[in-house]
């Protein structure tokens, strides 16, 4: 006999309190492996999947996707073997809503996901048949797709199982949305499951929100994966015909209808909450210097047919960031945090340098750790991974924080410059300005050179003026002058 086992939200990590869960990749009956992903889950930070604790069967699914969740309240329960004593026995005179709640398991690890994108083979029971039962309180939360299967499979004969009576308590933390009770039959029955769309987890909740089935989307991804595009094509195919055959009636625009409530929740709230804490705790500070980097953007031309960097993607933002890199070492405040509980400041002999990066899920900073330590070189191919991790919703949660120092790349948007508000924790953050062709002073004369506008936000409990003025004036130094460099380390 097996054991039924509650695993509850673990503790992903820097404090996180709750999280969303995006999507579950089992259903009720599935059996699992050991680090089988069965879940992702948001953060405020970032996109997390969740691996299984134990090998077993799932036998209970406690929440919905889209429902927060918080650390510690369980999610599903599995069906596994071993003793009894590690949780409850399944025998005909109990069952797993009467089992009390079991110990709290230990996150495992990320485990990787199955080659294969198939659902896994349920488990059936010689002589026995799964049915599913939805309570009375909960309608319309049996999974669509099993829906789907339980209509295309024969219905074996079966005596009809009378559901048991449901009474409010106070007490009950958790609904589930499925269970799964054995009906006794003489025969038992499977089908093939049908084949999973390959798709990564941003690309199914965009496909959520749309109301897009990913199995009637045509993939034109890697090896079968369906990408954003695909989705938001096949969207505009579906609803277009339908809006240019039957235009809806312009009606006049009620008070009701001009406003839009959105729930505040992760990156936005977890945003939201640091830019407040760190604007009503840091005295903030900004110093501006507009520099001509036209031998920065030449010796990145000439690098574009320098077989030293191919296959490199040297942008201005590489060159930025190690000038600043640089540039903390003489001024050491600028990479320092304010320790109010010791009372003390801390300096940092190491860079971990953040990188702002808009993404579909919104504002995020991943970190190149001891991007103090990287040339050039490896510094490019850091970042141009960093951002493409981000973009996909993928950056793991212990790249999120950590950072000491951070650069936002306002100019990608067309603006000169900003004053950015700081990460809690952070001395010093950069604003990069858009670089642009007008005319500037050279050699005595005007000519068209290339200039940019650098902006320095800082904690002025650990930077005066001066220091913050010397940061960023070697960064504009080595910005115009790419062979000062050398004098400077």
């Amino acid at each position: 006999m097996g054991v039924i086992k509650d695993f509850a939200l673990p503790d992903l990590g820097e404090g996180l309190t709750e999280s969303e869960l995006v999507e579950w990749h089992v259903a009720v009956g599935d059996t699992v492996q050991l680090n089988q992903i069965i879940a992702d889950v948001e953060t405020a930070k970032a996109l997390v999947e969740l691996p299984a604790p134990w090998s077993g069967v799932i036998s209970r699914l406690y929440v919905e996707p889209g429902v927060t969740v918080n650390v510690g309240e369980r999610i599903v329960a599995f069906e596994v073997e071993g003793d009894p004593g590690d949780g409850v026995r399944l025998d005909d005179s109990s069952t797993a809503a009467e089992a009390p709640d079991a110990p709290e398991p230990n996150l495992v690890g990320y485990g990787a996901r199955a080659d294969s994108a198939a659902r896994p083979a349920r488990r059936v029971r010689p002589g026995l048949a799964t049915t599913e039962q939805v309570p009375a309180s909960t309608p319309g939360s049996t999974a669509p797709e099993q829906q789907h299967e339980d209509q295309q499979q024969p219905q074996p004969a079966a005596t009809a199982t009378p559901a048991p009576t449901v009474t409010a308590t106070p007490t009950v933390t958790a609904t589930p949305i499925v269970t799964a009770t054995p009906t006794v039959t003489e025969q038992a029955t499977s089908t093939a499951t049908p084949e999973r769309p390959r798709a990564t987890p941003p690309v199914r909740k965009l496909a959520r929100e749309l109301g897009v089935d990913l199995s009637e989307v045509p993939a034109t991804g890697d090896r079968g994966l369906v990408t954003r595009h695909d989705v938001e094509q096949f969207s505009a195919r579906v609803t277009a015909p339908v809006a240019e055959q039957a235009p809806a009636p312009r009606l006049p625009r009620t008070g009701r209808e001009r406003e839009t409530r959105i729930p505040i929740r992760g990156v936005r709230k977890h945003t939201a909450e640091a830019m407040v804490q760190s604007a009503f705790t840091a005295p903030h500070a900004t110093v501006f210097l507009t520099v001509d980097v036209t031998e920065t953007t030449s010796m990145l031309e000439r690098m574009k047919t320098d077989r030293a960097f191919e296959g490199v993607r040297m942008s201005f933002l590489v060159v930025v960031a190690k000038a600043m890199c640089i540039a903390a070492s003489r001024t050491p405040s600028i990479n320092s945090r304010w320790d109010a509980q010791a009372n003390e400041i801390v300096e940092f002999g190491y860079v971990n340098l953040g990188i702002a990066a808009a993404t579909p899920r919104g504002l995020l900073v991943p970190t190149i750790p001891d991007a103090d330590q990287l040339t050039l070189v490896e510094l490019a191919r850091a970042l141009t991974d960093l951002v493409a991790v981000a973009r996909e919703g993928r950056t793991p949660p212990e790249r999120l924080t950590g950072g000491t120092l951070s650069v936002s790349n306002v100019g990608v948007f067309g603006v000169d410059t900003g004053t950015p508000i700081l990460n809690p924790g952070e001395a010093g953050i950069l604003a990069l300005g858009a670089v642009r062709r007008q005319p500037w002073e050279h050699d005595g004369g005007i000519a068209l050179r290339d200039v940019v506008t650098l902006s320095v936000s800082f904690d002025h409990r650990l930077v005066d003026g001066e220091q913050a003025s010397r940061f960023i004036a070697d960064v504009g130094r080595i910005l115009s002058e790419p062979g000062s460099v050398l004098t400077m380390v």
